[in-house]
């Protein structure tokens, strides 16, 4: 009896009450998104406040995606499954003379907002595609390169 209290007592000292918290990206995004002011902060103002962006994209303006992630492990009666709480993406773009033009900050509350369509496409192909009859042609060629065998068949069938 003594050896299961102990064990117990040993289980129960070792478990950490604290949540552990995996972060991902930028570290408190919403607080330091609003230190950026449009049209006055530059591209050197943005890495010195937020570092290098998650990711970027090249179109007409610069698009600058931020993101922050934070998960924690979830109660024993869910074995421990990881739940996000925090989920952040912040939307900066940049202008052709390095000034911010526009940001916007997606929380997780607004990206469960977000429908996503259900159609799908029809695929419509059949056997004897442009691929195919080029495939095939290929094939004979490689297989007949100088077109002797189709003048031996005509050949025959003439004679017949």
């Amino acid at each position: 009896m003594r050896i299961l209290l102990l064990i117990i007592f040993l289980l129960i000292v070792n478990c950490k009450m604290n949540k552990v918290v995996d972060n991902h990206g930028v570290h408190y995004l919403d607080k330091k998104q609003q230190n950026l002011t449009v049209n006055k902060s530059n591209k050197n103002d943005i890495i010195l406040l937020l570092g290098p962006p998650s990711t970027k994209s090249k179109f007409d303006n610069d698009l600058w995606i931020y993101i922050e992630r934070k998960k924690t492990r979830t109660t024993i009666l869910k074995l421990g499954k990881k739940k996000i709480y925090v989920y952040n993406v912040l939307l900066l773009e940049i202008d052709n003379k390095g000034l911010l033009a526009t940001k916007k900050l997606f929380n997780i509350n607004d990206m469960n907002k977000i429908k996503f369509v259900t159609d799908e496409t029809e695929v419509s192909y059949s056997k004897r595609s442009f691929v195919y009859d080029f495939l095939s042609s290929m094939r004979q060629k490689i297989n007949d390169p100088l077109g002797v065998r189709a003048k031996k068949r005509k050949k025959i069938k003439s004679q017949q």
